[in-house]
């Protein structure tokens, strides 16, 4: 007669074995073919532009890696831009603070937070991780790195629609998360910003698979309008803001920054690819873990997560409506996708 623990070791291995192949067979059902290379970005009206620059790359069978920090440089230079590059809303002591990161596909990242004056924060990230033993660099350290290296430090002045934003938000200095983006309900923006539709966005995350079936991706941002001067987000963390393993996928997030840093976003949504779930259900359930976990703090706000996986499927999830990507592949140019959303 078998042992009870004889018995029990044989039902744990049929119960794994079940577990195993209900995996697997969860993972098939959920592949696309999808012809490389990809690239995709967050907020469709930004990306677009920064996709082109991207497919520019990817198309000439460039890496992965260099596509993305081409492609969101575009953003970074953008004049009537809100929230990306020096052109930006300021914080609260008026000062245009900005952070990035940038990762590859043999695990390299570098990141830069609260850099001041330094037009193209995406590039400094990746020159910290290739000429540095670190990943990141804040502040003056930061901006002394790059001037080091051949950035010119921008003299700023906000523009009179930023500065009479600014000014009237001094007025009553109350300072919120962003709510709805896509509703434009986000506090004081200057008003040719506003006036031109490029509002319903913040950070740019791109990420990107090469002709290689290499990932990476990068993000760049300025943060949230009016934030305490030195408050730094998701943006620039590698595994919150944005994540790459080149083995399984790769992920960006995008919106209030403190609730994606709770959960390690990024990184959980690849994790959940490792675990065979297709990025938009990987997505969905980061989405479901923030809103598990910070029921008190969410109020309105908004987090959106957009993944990849080495097979080239795609997909993104957001709390609330609004969140929209750009994709490109050799069959979509700039193909708009509006996220699905849970609340």
């Amino acid at each position: 007669m078998e042992s009870n623990s004889r018995r029990k070791f044989i039902r744990t291995i049929g119960l794994g074995s079940a577990f195993l192949a209900l995996k697997g067979q969860v993972y098939a059902a959920s592949k696309k073919t999808v012809q490389k290379p990809v690239v995709l970005a967050t907020w469709y009206n930004q990306a677009t532009r920064a996709n082109e620059a991207a497919w520019k790359v990817l198309s000439e069978q460039g890496r992965a890696l260099d596509a993305v920090e081409q492609g969101v440089r575009v953003t970074e230079s953008e004049t009537e831009n809100c929230c990306v590059g020096l052109n930006a809303m300021p914080d609260r002591d008026g000062i245009v603070t900005l952070d990035a990161c940038i990762m590859d596909e043999f695990n390299n990242c570098g990141s830069v937070a609260a850099i001041e004056q330094i037009d193209h924060p995406i590039s400094v990230a990746r020159l910290i991780m290739e000429k540095t033993p670190h990943v990141m660099l804040v502040g003056a350290g930061a901006q002394q790195f790059a001037v080091a290296n051949g950035f010119k430090l921008k003299g700023l002045k906000l523009t009179p629609g930023q500065e009479a934003a600014y000014k009237a938000w001094r007025e009553k200095s109350h300072y919120e998360p962003v709510k709805n983006i896509e509703k434009g309900e986000h506090g004081p923006f200057a008003p040719e910003i506003m006036e031109s539709g490029e509002y319903n966005h913040d950070t740019i995350g791109m990420i990107a698979i090469d002709s290689k079936g290499n990932l990476s991706g990068a993000c760049t941002t300025s943060g949230m309008a009016y934030k305490m001067h030195g408050r730094v987000g998701d943006s620039p963390i590698i595994g919150a803001g944005l994540f790459v393993d080149n083995e399984v996928g790769a992920a960006v997030a995008t919106g209030v920054g403190e609730e994606v840093i709770r959960i390690c976003g990024s990184h959980l949504v690849v994790e959940f690819m490792r675990q065979g779930l297709s990025p938009e259900v990987a997505c969905r359930k980061a989405v479901e873990r923030i809103i598990k976990k910070s029921p008190k703090n969410l109020g309105d706000s908004q987090v959106g997560f957009l993944a990849i996986n080495k097979m080239g499927e795609y997909g993104g999830y957001a709390i609330r409506e609004g969140f929209d990507y750009a994709v490109c592949t050799s069959q979509l140019h700039n193909q708009k996708v509006n996220a699905k959303f849970l609340l």
